[in-house]
């Protein structure tokens, strides 16, 4: 996972979070490719996942969402989310892996995790990517996604989020990124999806930014 700015940007303000549910294929109409402005960008925070395999993730760079959302975050899931490297760990091989079991946990029938960069990194403007493979199933809903910075003073949708990606798992060829704010929150949101044709994002690593 990369964060970058350009070289005159200093000011820093958001954080990221990641969180981790049988349709015929969708087919989808080829679009313009979008030409963006050449940057001159500089690399100001990444993880690579280097580490022991079986080893949770750097703690200077990562935290965790603990529990089941019933304190204000979440979206009614059924799992309860841990820092147990039964949950989230890395590989061995540059890899962190968030895994979703079924088994009873604090009262819950589903374990899995959310990390995040919350009070530990945070950034105003730049670009900002992950190399994701995604799980495939019905019931899991993998997302890479921000909050504002100033979420537990404003709440939310006053502090924005940005879903970079976001995905169901009975619809493994889709992705969706989504924007959320005061007025256009939940049902409302900014939203657009993108398919592959030929391919599903369980099958490989893609690169989303």
């Amino acid at each position: 996972m990369k964060f970058f700015e350009t070289k005159n940007i200093q000011k820093v303000i958001l954080t990221t979070s990641l969180g981790l549910f049988l349709l015929p294929l969708m087919s989808c109409e080829e679009e313009a490719v979008q030409n963006l402005p050449t940057r001159n960008w500089e690399l100001v925070w990444s993880d690579e996942f280097e580490g022991n395999a079986g080893t949770l993730p750097d703690a200077s760079k990562w935290t965790y969402d603990i529990g089941t959302g019933t304190n204000g975050w979440g979206n009614q899931e059924l799992e309860y989310y841990t820092k147990r490297t039964d949950n989230v760990k890395l590989d061995g091989t540059g890899n962190l892996v968030i895994t979703a079991k079924k088994e009873n946990y604090s009262g819950s029938a589903f374990t899995s995790a959310r990390i995040k960069t919350q009070g530990l990194f945070s950034q105003t403007y730049g670009k900002i990517e992950a190399r994701i493979k995604t799980p495939y199933g019905p019931g899991i809903w993998p997302a890479f996604w921000m909050l504002g910075d100033d979420i537990g003073t404003v709440g939310w949708p006053q502090s924005g989020e940005i879903d970079i990606m976001e995905l169901k798992g009975n619809i493994p060829n889709v992705v969706y990124g989504t924007l959320h704010g005061p007025g256009y929150s939940g049902g409302a949101a900014k939203t657009k999806s993108y398919g592959l044709q030929n391919s599903r994002f369980d099958q490989d690593f893609h690169v989303f930014g």
